[in-house]
């Protein structure tokens, strides 16, 4: 079994020995229980991963470690990006936790006209802190040594300005002429990488549709049947994992 992966900053991750406290020590210890001897896995969430040994346990919050390996992973390649409609109750949250555990690099939050659900004020921010604390739970869980990043939210305009940027742009549509599995895929990544746009339960408005087309987009139907908004990103995030080769 793969060591546990805990967070630090990565100017603590620099010397020969780091000291693991706070919140993400106080989990070693009381909820992992952690011991001497036990190794672990300290990364910063933008790629380095250092190995260590536990050598001390101190209190009940903290763990000292020795650093037994150092090393940065690249940057997966292409960049894959989606953009996630807002769905009902904690269904976004969900979403952002299973596509991160499938290796998402980058997820979108998108106020879609047809959103039952609406950002606004402190309730949007506390719904877009809670999509990154999902995020940084699920990639600890993932064992993933780059956090994915969850960006502030997007109107139509700004995700078709994000769709303009990509090698290659998807919407996934019911009434898409292709397959998601059939879609000829860029050749060489001079852009953003691939973004793939998720809509919500109402489905994505006439507006929105002409918009994204405008941008460059192409409809992609994921497969025979409709899945929910929740659980499409994930689905279309691992045949899109399968064939660029980074799983």
């Amino acid at each position: 079994m793969t060591p546990p992966v805990f967070l630090v900053g990565t100017a603590a991750l620099a010397g020969d020995r780091v000291r693991l406290d706070g919140p993400e020590g106080r989990h070693a210890v009381a909820v992992r229980r952690i011991r001497e001897g036990e190794a672990v896995d300290l990364s910063d969430g933008l790629g380095l991963r250092v190995r260590c040994e536990v050598v001390e346990v101190v209190g009940k919050d903290t763990l000292v470690c020795r650093v037994v390996e150092r090393r940065t992973e690249p940057e997966p390649t292409p960049r894959i990006t989606v953009v996630q409609a807002l769905p009902k109750r904690d269904r976004g949250e969900l979403a952002v936790e299973m596509m991160t555990e499938a290796g998402v690099d980058a997820v979108v939050p998108w106020a879609a006209e047809r959103c039952v659900t609406q950002w606004k004020g402190d309730r949007g921010a506390k719904a877009l802190d809670k999509w990154r604390s999902s995020a940084r739970e699920a990639a600890k869980q993932a064992r993933r040594a780059r956090m994915p990043e969850v960006a502030e939210p997007l109107d139509r305009k700004g995700v078709a300005d994000l769709l303009a940027e990509a090698d290659l742009a998807v919407v996934l549509h019911e009434e898409g002429a292709r397959r998601l599995s059939e879609l000829p895929l860029p050749e060489q990544a001079g852009g953003s990488g691939i973004v793939l746009v998720v809509g919500p339960e109402g489905g994505i408005s006439d507006a929105e549709l002409a918009a994204f087309d405008e941008a460059g987009a192409v409809r992609s139907l994921l497969g025979p049947s409709v899945l929910r908004t929740s659980t499409a990103g994930v689905a279309a995030l691992s045949v899109l994992q399968a064939r660029t080769g980074r799983w």
